[in-house]
């Protein structure tokens, strides 16, 4: 049985969604951050990215960054540019591409699922990322922003979004600056989505594991402070836009590895057969594309022995047939020697990272399913970190919730 919760929204005003609404915090450095939100003091960015507004050298866990985010918040907050919804509501959330379309239900998502595996994870998450998104949460009193959850698609839910969204008007539409169309509507009824999600014995998390995380540990900070019992507030319930897996898009998430010795290409090149190529993104699951010193090379890795649903997904045998033994890569959480491109940015971004030398070589890799997604939750398995890339994301400021 899984609990969403209804709750009272804050929302930019349908004329200032523009104004407003940004990127996620974490598909961004401080730089690009600084040039999105250049000359736009409304901008979300200045509440999930408060150190754009402080000196350059300021350490990002420091006390002032994370006062500046809730000093920045409520300033939003009370200005003219927001509002909240007078009762609490649920949320549909669609986001329109060219070529695809999804819409899901933004709303708010139980820590007692979260912590009692009715949400299930695929992800280990580091004590860091966790430490600052729980110091973001308890210093603003909210979560700034959304998870991205699936869930297994119903018919019963199907019909109310399609309810929802045929007979009535979006109240908040924004193109972003990548061409996706963003659109929001208020339900009129959230019981009755409550009681459709109650029939579901599982959500997945698709992105935003570190999140989840930190809104357990909110919540057990805050309970052990007002001796509150699981469920009884606010904070006891974080935001989440759940799309069904039929619409969720995957993109691949490839790596690149700054530093590679010409004798330790060659032992990839001995070992693995690469050969030549034009085709700079995988076309089946098990194939990958290298570049290196400006040529494009394919091969296919090896499957993996035992029968665990993490043994057959290509991050993991590109962990254990290539990364370790070929560039002793053993850890891609802690190793400064590898770094991760998101799919949208596409092989022309791996072309340009090598040819400007800020990397030696380029993996480019297909895209996990998000059947294998999936299986490995169900299993109770973890993923390697960095093995999805989700793609349209949901925009960050549209909608925020407050305990």
């Amino acid at each position: 049985m899984a609990i969403i919760h209804p709750f009272k929204g804050w929302h930019p005003k349908p004329e200032h969604v523009d104004k407003i609404a940004c990127p996620p915090y974490d598909v961004m450095d401080t730089q690009e951050a600084v040039k999105i939100a250049n000359n736009n003091p409304h901008n979300f960015l200045h509440v999930i990215r408060p150190e754009i507004d402080l000196p350059d050298n300021t350490p990002f866990n420091s006390d002032e960054v994370y006062e500046k985010g809730a000093e920045n918040l409520k300033s939003l907050l009370n200005s003219e540019y927001m509002e909240q919804d007078e009762k609490p509501s649920i949320y549909i959330y669609q986001l329109e591409t060219k070529s695809h379309t999804q819409t899901g239900i933004f709303t708010c998502a139980s820590v007692q699922d979260y912590d009692n595996d009715v949400i299930l994870k695929h992800e280990l998450t580091r004590p860091d990322k966790e430490d600052d998104r729980t110091r973001h949460i308890l210093t603003q009193q909210a979560h700034a922003e959304p998870v991205m959850f699936t869930y297994k698609d119903s018919e019963n839910i199907s019909f109310l979004v399609e309810k929802t969204t045929l007979t009535q008007p979006p109240f908040i539409e924004h193109t972003a600056d990548d061409g996706v169309i963003h659109k929001l509507w208020k339900t009129d009824k959230p019981v009755n989505f409550v009681e459709a999600f109650a029939k579901l014995e599982n959500l997945y998390i698709a992105d935003g594991h570190h999140r989840c995380k930190s809104a357990s540990r909110v919540s057990e900070t805050l309970r052990k402070q007002d001796n509150s019992f699981p469920g009884e507030a606010e904070y006891d319930y974080f935001p989440v836009v759940l799309f069904p897996m039929s619409q969720m898009k995957i993109l691949p998430y490839n790596r690149i590895i700054k530093t590679v010795t010409s004798g330790q290409f060659d032992k990839l090149k001995e070992s693995f057969n690469l050969q030549k190529t034009d085709v700079k993104s995988p076309e089946i699951k098990g194939d990958i594309s290298i570049y290196f010193e400006g040529v494009w090379w394919k091969t296919s890795l090896p499957e993996l022995d035992g029968d665990s649903a993490v043994s057959t997904l290509d991050a993991a045998r590109l962990q254990k047939l290539i990364l370790e033994p070929v560039f002793d890569i053993q850890d891609i959480r802690t190793d400064d020697n590898i770094a991760f491109v998101g799919g949208s940015r596409g092989t022309d971004e791996l072309e340009k990272l090598v040819d400007k030398k800020k990397a030696d070589l380029a993996i480019s890799m297909y895209p996990t399913g998000i059947d294998e997604l999936v299986e490995v939750s169900d299993r109770g398995e973890l993923m390697p970190p960095k093995s999805t890339w989700f793609e349209p994301k949901v925009k960050s400021g549209t909608i925020v919730h407050t305990f």
